[in-house]
């Protein structure tokens, strides 16, 4: 073991989308912040399920720019320990390798002599302590300078992970561990087929333990392009021993917001997966075979595997009547979904938006994501009804040049002081009182008043009572997007 366990990094890679997922996932709401196995979201069980083995303060999060605010917010319900986690922004998403590149640039410069756990934030491992215990073996072998990953046996032949190959003679030479022979991309059925059957193959988890100067090392002998930028955005990152912190940022913010100086270097990074970059080109390393349960989730057809079933084999969430279906999933939230007479099928409905298909196609519903994106639609980008820190805002109906919002606002909360240059919003309140500050004004409105906020008007909208306020907001211009805004002040450094 390292000298002590603070020593060890906990990195969560929590850029993703979850387009496998749609429409319960979407890009402002990814898979990882979803629950959709267990008593909280993915994010939070990754999460819980390190803290304690790690100190709160080495627990890191990789993300984008334009979802760590939102994962900010999602992790305030863990309580304390969330003000301790770090977080890495990258400017945009470079895939893997870059991600993890930049992370052990940042850790470097905290403890050189760490070692680095990198873990998906949207993976299912029901089994903490038998996790806990691999990881424990995996650095050990992390110690003498191995790459180590964990693989997973088989128990079908699975399409949709990728493999690792091992030598399995190794296995008493390495102490438990195995020597890993060669990494393979997701393969055909009958090559999947083959795979199970030989023995020497198994699913590759993407979870990952090693040493954060052999990482380093090996990217330089891999990747070197992307080592030379990295050393680029060192440089600028960081003068000193510790990184350049603006006076304005927390200190666990330490030289993770993209900045035009490296965020352009950043950009242009050839998006290339650690797997491909770096493990299956290395000669180092070794492969522990997981005790844990554990799925990708990586598509609405993998809940098969973690999720308890009905007598007839199907899952079914939410608000739902079925009549002799078998084996399928259904998922539904407040709306009602009556199914008869379904097999082998997925149905997952959301108030804008409902998935049908058949449990053996579930893998194209990256498909209807790109559709959807490509016809400049919102369904894949966010929900009617979005969380915020200050409460929450639903759609009602949306036309040309209008817009109808119900906006719920906590106890005291209040929202950014802004203006909207091409809207104007017409504000009722429906229960509670509102608190309104229109320019140099501020007055009070409550329950059946109203008051009109016109274009280009600075205002805020509080909530100073001790009832959730409930207003209904009518905006009209031409243009209602979310992104015609201007803030000037905001208790959530947005």
């Amino acid at each position: 073991m390292p000298q002590s366990l603070t020593d060890v990094y906990a990195i969560i890679l929590a850029g993703g989308s979850g387009t496998r997922f749609w429409p319960l996932s979407r890009e402002t709401c990814p898979k990882q912040m979803l629950q959709i196995v267990g008593e909280d979201t993915l994010l939070r069980q990754t999460i819980k399920r390190i803290n304690g083995f790690v100190p709160p303060e080495n627990i890191w999060i990789v993300t984008t720019e334009d979802k760590a605010q939102d994962i900010k917010f999602h992790l305030e319900p863990l309580g304390p320990m969330a003000k301790e986690i770090q977080f890495i922004r990258e400017p945009i998403g470079r895939n893997t390798a870059p991600a993890i590149g930049l992370a052990a640039l940042h850790i470097m410069h905290v403890s050189p002599e760490s070692i680095m756990v990198v873990m998906p934030s949207d993976h299912v491992i029901p089994d903490t302590e038998k996790f806990l215990s691999d990881l424990r073996l995996a650095i050990q072998g992390a110690e003498e300078d191995y790459l180590v990953t964990f693989g997973i046996k088989p128990s079908q032949p699975e399409t949709g992970y990728g493999y690792v190959k091992v030598d399995n003679s190794s296995r008493m030479e390495l102490n438990g561990f195995l020597k890993v022979d060669c990494f393979f991309e997701k393969p055909d059925l009958q090559t999947a087929i083959s795979y199970l059957s030989d023995g020497s193959y198994f699913w590759n988890s993407g979870i990952f333990v090693w040493k954060t100067s052999q990482i380093l090392s090996e990217i330089r002998n891999h990747l070197p392009a992307l080592y030379q930028t990295l050393k680029k955005i060192e440089s600028l990152l960081f003068t000193t021993e510790k990184p350049s912190i603006p006076q304005s940022l927390p200190v666990r913010e330490a030289g993770a917001i993209p900045n035009p100086q490296w965020s352009m270097l950043y950009t242009n990074l050839e998006s290339i997966s650690i797997d491909y970059g770096v493990m299956e080109r290395s000669q180092n390393v070794l492969m522990v075979p997981a005790t844990f349960q554990w799925s990708d989730l990586g598509s609405w057809a993998a809940l098969d595997e973690i999720v308890k079933k009905d007598d007839a084999g199907n899952i079914l969430r939410g608000n739902t009547i079925d009549i002799g279906s078998q084996n399928s999933i259904v998922f539904s939230g407040e709306r009602l979904v009556a199914t008869i007479g379904l097999k082998d099928m997925v149905v997952v409905d959301t108030p804008d938006a409902t998935l049908v298909t058949p449990k053996n196609q579930v893998q194209e519903v990256r498909r209807i994501v790109e559709v959807l994106r490509q016809s400049g639609r919102e369904e894949h980008l966010i929900h009617k009804t979005v969380e915020r820190p200050w409460g929450s805002y639903t759609v009602l109906e949306k036309g040309q040049g209008y817009k109808i919002k119900r906006v719920v606002l906590k106890p005291k909360a209040r929202l950014s002081l802004q203006l909207h240059k091409r809207r104007s919003e017409h504000w009722v309140v429906v229960a509670g009182t509102a608190k309104v500050t229109k320019e140099n004004e501020t007055y009070l409105v409550h329950t059946n008043e109203s008051t009109y906020i016109p274009i280009n008007t600075k205002h805020r909208l509080e909530n100073p009572g001790e009832i959730p306020l409930q207003i209904i907001e009518v905006q009209n211009g031409d243009y209602v997007e979310e992104d015609d805004i201007v803030r000037f002040s905001d208790d959530y450094g947005r």
